[in-house]
């Protein structure tokens, strides 16, 4: 039986099959799903658990024997498999298929693994494991249905974002929901029951994030550099995604861009920033920015940050983290109080 991993409940209500396949690329959600899984068979008196984790080297003997053998005391087992890779190869494969042609009704097989490449479902191991159970996809939570999951896990809690909020946590996690897990567990312990603005999310969040994409970008249109660096500096210790980081960075460039389009026909800053829809808490620093660079710069910057778009995926030349260092000089250069000239080339530019 094949079933989305939204119907999944509903299925384990019903009743317990002798094996679960579960499979997806959102890892939160493929852990959440096997946790429902061991949930309703220790209800069912499945109460040892054996982990198996099917990497270079794994003997899949293991398998075979733990399927064989009796519960150490005597009752029922649940026997989880994890296969990284996603690939449980040709030997993993048959040893899979071996299972559930003769499960063991005292054992429960639960396979996790990311979304198999390739015309999977053809291969004997996955025949095998839809006809002696349940197949369970977890489907990517794409960005049009990102705000209701977020709502939906924040009502776990008691609480609501207003629309500012919302799209605050949107633009933080998209793309990464164990990032959203941990962002709404702060905010569970760090703000209060019921809706939340986005003062009192961005507060929460700050307590305990040492370095945020959003400073980097504040600091560059305020003119800090130093605050700039030091952020970009933090961000790349910490292992943050450049790519995340130039969609902050170009984000912000290019509602700039807007803004100053719009006071260049006439518009007031205030009327081309509300036209731009720009973000309450954004504002200052757009505005601030809108007054300190010449728009050929801003020009000139967002292009450059197409070149470390080009680099990050490998068909460009250049370092990102270097990269990013010299677009902020490079801008900061060009406003009413230079900075950096010293430093600018010492960091290799990127090219096409």
């Amino acid at each position: 039986m094949q079933v989305r991993a939204e119907q999944l409940e509903a299925q384990l209500q019903k009743n317990l099959a002798a094996a679960y396949l579960i499979h997806g690329d959102e890892p939160l959600l493929v852990l959440e799903a096997a946790d429902a899984v061991r949930a309703a068979a220790r209800k069912q008196g499945y109460d040892e658990r054996e982990v198996f984790v099917a990497g270079r080297g794994f003997d899949w003997g293991e398998l075979r024997n733990a399927g064989a053998n009796l519960s150490l005391f005597g009752g029922r087992k649940i026997l989880e498999l994890r296969i990284p890779g996603g690939k449980p190869g040709v030997e993993g494969g048959n040893a899979i298929a071996a299972w559930c042609a003769r499960p063991n009704p005292e054992n429960l097989l639960v396979v996790t693994m990311p979304r198999p490449e390739g015309p999977y479902w053809k291969a004997a191991w996955f025949t095998a494991l839809s006809a002696a159970g349940v197949v369970a996809e977890v489907s990517t939570v794409e960005l049009a249905r990102l705000p209701d999951w977020l709502r939906g896990r924040l009502a776990r809690n008691g609480q609501s974002v207003d629309a500012e909020a919302m799209q605050y946590l949107v633009d933080r996690v998209e793309g990464n929901l164990l990032a959203a897990h941990q962002e709404i567990q702060k905010l569970a312990l760090l703000a209060p029951r019921g809706e939340l603005d986005l003062e009192t999310v961005c507060s929460a969040v700050a307590t305990v994030a040492r370095f945020d994409p959003f400073i980097a970008s504040d600091a560059l249109l305020t003119g800090d550099v130093k605050r700039y660096v030091r952020a970009i500096d933090g961000l790349r210790g910490e292992g943050e995604s450049p790519v995340f980081i130039l969609a902050i960075l170009a984000g912000d460039l290019q509602t700039l861009a807007l803004v100053q389009g719009l006071v260049a026909r006439g518009r007031s800053a205030d009327e081309a920033i509300d036209a731009a829809k720009v973000w309450k808490r954004r504002q200052p620093a757009i505005r601030a920015a809108q007054r300190e660079f010449p728009p050929a710069a801003v020009l000139a910057a967002i292009v450059h940050a197409a070149a470390i778009d080009r680099a990050s995926k490998g068909v460009g030349s250049g370092e990102p983290w270097d990269e990013f260092i010299r677009l902020g000089l490079e801008l900061l250069r060009e406003s009413r109080n230079p900075v950096g000239e010293g430093l600018i080339g010492k960091v290799p530019r990127a090219t096409a």
